[in-house]
This record gives structure tokens, sequence and C-alpha cells, in this order.
């Protein structure tokens, strides 16, 4: 049998991605990248070889049931497991792991986000199964660090314990010292001269075991509220189970809860082109650009505008003149232009449009 999961989150909303992602169709549901396959398919791809196709699981709302199986049709009806109420990574996470461990109490499991880019296909397949290597048989709780290529205030940041033994074994897992949350530019600079810090990919590898024993210890009512449905998992009973486990969980990450409160944490240094895909100037980044320096995604004319991102649906022409560092985007019956330096303000225009219809978000 072979004791390797893959536990795929894909409930967000992308908020930050508006108007292409929308509470009715997210972002990890698109082809952002135009390759013909979305990020969520690109996700599930990944992991091909990985691990057998019947062991991925997809977390996501109810509301994206019909979509993922659209999207991911080799999936059955166990392998996606349905959340009626968005309640943050931690009881997502546990949701998962849970019912996998009644299935395979010897389950190694790694966990990732639906709406990340790699780039490097066979060096994250690389570094994925050593972090399985080291928790097969192990008590600890792996994830994934980046190596900053800048002072990014976006990310999380992971510091390591830089152990004198581990210096030639470059995919040894580190031992983690600190967690920091979104830092601001001068404590990030300081974080990447350091030479002690990488982000937070929010990528995990553990084993069942471990990850159950962590629950119980620094989240002791998320525990006990998922181990009570132990015996409804795989039948017709998990769903009224799940609905009333997630009415009485509250909402926290699993940074929060977990892994930033156990001793037993340890980061796999990675280096394979990864993008959390969080923002347009995040797509903006990873994207081919012309001489202009400009992403086009549609029918466009240009004229005198560099250092923009435009995404526009392929049956409409759209003439830009002018634009310097912009992002301009339409998708059913929005259309936003934003200064790319300025990207924050999409959750207010959001907010703001959620007011005038729910039509628009």
């Amino acid at each position: 049998m072979n004791h390797t999961y893959v536990v795929i989150m894909a409930g967000g909303v992308g908020t930050r991605f508006w108007p292409f992602s929308r509470t009715s169709y997210p972002k990890q549901f698109h082809d952002v990248l135009g390759t013909g396959r979305t990020l969520l398919q690109q996700t599930a791809d990944r992991f091909d070889g990985v691990c057998p196709p019947e062991n991925i699981y997809i977390v996501t709302s109810s509301l994206y049931k019909d979509l993922c199986q659209k999207q991911l049709p080799q999936l059955s009806d166990d392998q996606v497991l349905c959340e009626p109420i968005a309640r943050n990574t931690a009881p997502c996470i546990a949701y998962a792991c849970y019912k996998i461990a009644q299935r395979d109490p010897q389950a190694n499991i790694v966990v990732a986000p639906a709406d990340h880019i790699i780039l490097k296909e066979e060096e994250f397949k690389r570094t994925i199964q050593s972090a399985l290597d080291a928790t097969k048989d192990q008590d600890i709780l792996v994830t994934l660090g980046i190596q900053p290529s800048r002072p990014d205030t976006g990310y999380g940041y992971i510091q390591y314990i830089t152990e004198s033994e581990n210096t030639n074994k470059n995919s040894a897992p580190r031992r983690v010292k600190t967690f920091t949350e979104k830092p601001h530019l001068e404590l990030a600079q300081q974080f990447v001269e350091s030479g002690e810090f990488v982000w937070n990919a929010g990528i995990f590898v553990w084993n069942v075991q471990s990850i159950i024993k962590a629950f119980e210890t620094y989240l002791p009512e998320i525990a006990e509220i998922f181990a009570e449905g132990s015996d409804t998992y795989y039948t017709e009973r998990e769903k009224a189970f799940v609905d009333k486990a997630y009415s009485l969980t509250g909402s926290i990450s699993i940074d929060n809860g977990v892994m930033e409160k156990a001793d037993n944490v340890y980061v796999v240094l990675s280096d394979f082109g990864w993008s959390d895909l969080g923002t347009w100037k995040s797509l903006y980044e990873v994207s081919d650009k012309n001489d202009d320096l400009n992403v086009i995604d549609g029918h466009i004319m240009l004229y005198d505008t560099k250092n923009c991102i435009i995404k526009t649906p392929k049956d409409r022409l759209v003439v830009v003149n002018g634009l310097d560092g912009y992002i301009v985007a339409e998708y059913d019956n929005v259309l936003m232009i934003c200064r790319k330096e300025e990207e924050q303000k999409v959750k207010s225009f959001v907010a703001d449009a959620k007011e005038r219809g729910m039509e628009f978000v």
C-alpha cells in the first residue's frame, strides 16, 4: 500500500485577484497563466508520481464541489471534502487528516494550497520527496521554506537554526526557531540580509500520527471535534457530522494554532520557482513580458505603454495609450484599472462593489 497522501486546500475566494476571482468562481478554478490548465488542475498534476490518484484529497467550500469535480473528474466523492463554512486552515487540515487517518493510520501527508505557482516542477518533486522521507518515521512537522530573492513584505518568514552538521546536506530539514507574519520593509531587509530566514510557502509535510498528536496538544477542542467523527468518515453520515463539527469549531490558521507553538517543527530549504500568486503584482512578476515589460492576455493594442499587466476578454478589442505601471483587468462585466503599486486597494474596491450588488463580487 502506498502511504503517501496529498491534501489540496481549494476553498479560498482570493479577493486580491478581483475581478477575476469571485465568490462564485475563485482564482484557483481559472487558467490564470494561459496554460490550458487551471491553478487547481496544475496543483493536482504536480503530484503525479508522488502519490496514487486515489490518495489526493481536495478540501473546498461546498459551493465549489461541482467545480472541483468538473475540473478533476478522476476524483471520487470521498476525495472532495466540502466545508459548510470557511474556518481558516486548521479545521480544514484537521478534517482531511482525521479522515485519512481513519483509512490509513500510517499515512504520510503533504498539504498544499491550490493557487500557488511552481516553475521548477522536478525540483519541487525532489524537495517534497526529501520532506516525505524525513517525516515517514519521525515525529516532526515539516514546512517548506523558500529562499528569499528580495525583502518582500507580503510573505511570512521562518527563521531556522543553522546547524553546522547540516551544512553539507541542503535538503535536510532544519529546526525552526521562529515564525514571523508579514513584516514591515525594514525588518524584511534585516531578515534577508541575515541569511537565517526563508519565506513561508504554506506547504506542509507530516505523518498523520504526528499532526493528530499536535492537534491534541495545541488545539485540543478541534482535535476532540474531528476525532468524534471517526466512525462517520467514508459513510453517508459524514456530511451531517461535518456540518455540525464546523458549527462548533473556531476559525484559526494552522500556523497560529500549531506551527508557531510546536517544538518539533522543521523547515526544508527550497528553491523551485515558487509564487503564492496572491496578487496581480505577483502574477506580473512570474509572467512573460514584452519589450516594454508589459504582460498581455487578450485582444490588445498598446501605444506608449509599459510596465503594465493587462488581462481582458479575448472577444473584446482593448486599446491602451500612455499607461505606465498599471493593472487593467476585465472579467464578467467588471473592469478595473489600478496602479500596480496600489494593488492593496483591491480589497477596498471589492468591499465597495459588494455594497452595490453581489453580482460584482
